[in-house]
């Protein structure tokens, strides 16, 4: 004599099948996806970083500046000697001028190691033995920081860290455990050794305190 099947429980069989095979499809079609997405992105974030080597900058910077590698060789050469390779660069322009009392303005862009770069500006007083008028291209070697927000902020300038290599200025500004060294080069000339402070902000303003 023929047992008729339990349709219940063959229902709950094919239910479950079912259940397991869209489970299935799923995880397969999010491995696949898995596979194409994360190449592709490590590829992208490889391609963000920035060469900040010491012959890079040489480069891009006596370029930058139009003045000759052999003089951007000796000041960079000095530089990562003391603090090695900067976590970001500003390029930009900056006017400033001086009678004991000066006034300084300047925007450019600030990259970071990791790709990232946003639009900066800067300005700031300053007071010393310090007179004349300057309109000049900067670049700006950053220790230390790591992102743009942590720049936009007073930096004081280093009494007594301001030099001349070939006709192009540098000097160091701190704040905590982030170093700014800007070398400028362009017409005009600020003589002496200035003692202030630079303000580094993510938009334009005209108020230099």
């Amino acid at each position: 004599m023929n047992k008729k099947p339990n349709r219940g429980l063959l229902n709950i069989v094919i239910s479950m099948a079912r259940n397991l095979a869209i489970i299935a499809s799923i995880l397969s079609l999010n491995i696949s996806l898995l596979g194409s997405v994360n190449p592709a992105s490590a590829q992208d974030t490889v391609k963000q970083i920035e060469d900040f080597s010491e012959s890079k900058i040489i480069i891009e910077a006596a370029k930058f500046l139009g003045t000759s590698a052999e003089s951007m060789a000796e000041i960079v050469g000095k530089l990562m000697a003391e603090y090695g390779e900067p976590s970001a660069i500003i390029k930009g322009e900056e006017v400033s001028a001086a009678i004991m009392l000066g006034l300084r303005y300047g925007h450019g862009e600030v990259v970071f190691k990791t790709g990232e770069r946003q639009p900066i500006y800067w300005r700031g007083p300053s007071a010393g033995v310090d007179t004349g008028g300057n309109a000049a291209k900067s670049v700006a070697l950053i220790y230390g920081a790591r992102n743009p927000r942590e720049l936009h902020k007073r930096f004081g300038g280093v009494e007594g860290a301001a030099f001349y290599i070939a006709g192009i200025s540098i000097n160091f500004m701190e704040r905590g455990d982030i170093i700014i060294a800007p070398m400028r080069a362009g017409v005009g000339m600020r003589l002496g050794v200035n003692i202030g402070y630079t303000k580094y902000s993510k938009s334009k303003g005209w108020f230099p305190f």
